[in-house]
């Protein structure tokens, strides 16, 4: 049986933990060549390490998706490793708890950069590359607070909410190129980067866990890779512009 993204090239930014790492993993199971960034050096290197050492084809960079100049170097790469470029999961975040008075103003441009300058970029590297494979498949990673509100985490509510519509207006313009564009929207998931913003988490009973979740649990990285399998292979051919929401039933109440 073959693999759901066999022949596919698939960038993921963010990759050396968490819903990156995972997600890495799982796509190169289901048959792609990866092209992995973050800052980590040591995770990624050690995540590249275990990917090679299984068979799979790996291109791990230190990128920091704040720079555009970092964007056209990582795709260039991909290009010349790879011969194209199919996926990108813009996966990269950073999570600030303040509130609207209490987020100063260095804090709130280094969410911006990473969680919204960040993912434009990535699309505005990605696409001529994409359009030179014929088409292509953009996950771009937002959140449950893309959504809705929570009283605090202000440039990360705007961030993801940005991203959101970010995502459907390079939906609309991409569509005629084949270039698909959709984002994934987190609930609450168990990953380093909310340990350390949240060391609470940890603590949580699951009494507790169960009235914030309808569904009773955290998520885990897993729950949200499979969905962005889903929307990086060719089952999703007819979607673009969607929201994705894997959050255990957060949102609906």
């Amino acid at each position: 049986m073959s693999g759901r993204l066999d022949g596919k090239v698939a960038m993921i930014t963010g990759a050396a933990r968490g819903m990156g790492a995972t997600e890495a993993r799982l796509f190169a199971r289901e048959g792609a060549r990866l092209v992995l960034g973050d800052v980590l050096d040591e995770a990624l290197a050690k995540l590249a390490s275990e990917l090679e050492g299984a068979g799979h084809e790996v291109l791990a960079q230190r990128r920091d998706v704040t720079q555009e100049s970092e964007w056209a170097a990582f795709v260039a790469a991909a290009e010349a490793r790879f011969g194209r470029l199919d996926v990108l999961v813009n996966n990269a975040g950073i999570l600030d708890m303040a509130g609207i008075e209490e987020t100063s103003g260095e804090a709130w441009d280094r969410v911006v950069a990473v969680n919204q300058t960040g993912v434009w970029l990535g699309m505005k590297a990605a696409v001529p590359a994409m359009r030179r494979a014929g088409g292509g498949s953009i996950v771009n990673k937002s959140s449950i607070f893309g959504i809705v509100g929570s009283g605090g985490s202000a440039a990360y509510h705007a961030t993801k909410g940005a991203v959101r519509l970010l995502t459907k207006t390079a939906a609309l313009q991409y569509a005629p190129e084949a270039i698909r564009v959709n984002s994934v929207h987190p609930g609450y998931i168990d990953t380093p980067m909310v340990r350390e913003a949240m060391p609470e988490v940890g603590e949580m009973s699951d009494e507790l866990i169960a009235m914030q979740v309808p569904l009773g649990r955290m998520g885990l990285p897993e729950d949200i890779a499979r969905g962005v399998l889903y929307l990086a292979s060719d089952e999703s051919s007819y979607v673009t512009g969607a929201e994705l929401v894997i959050d255990g039933g957060v949102t609906a109440r």
